[in-house]
């Protein structure tokens, strides 16, 4: 099961480690998914901001 963090700063954390960093985009909201070798995590942010933290993840989007 997919854990959701809800801290930015944890998020982009966990990205160094990433195998996989996905964007998935709706209508007023933006879902971040990491896909790590142990574990699937999510963060969901405000369109507004979504720009701002997938230039701080350290994976390849």
């Amino acid at each position: 099961m997919p854990s959701e963090i809800t801290s930015t700063d944890q998020f982009v954390s966990l990205s160094e480690g990433a195998l996989e960093c996905r964007v998935k985009r709706a209508k007023d909201l933006v879902k971040l998914k990491l896909r790590t070798p142990r574990q699937l995590y999510t963060h969901k942010v405000k369109v507004e901001r979504a720009d701002d933290v997938i230039k701080r993840l350290k994976c390849e989007i």
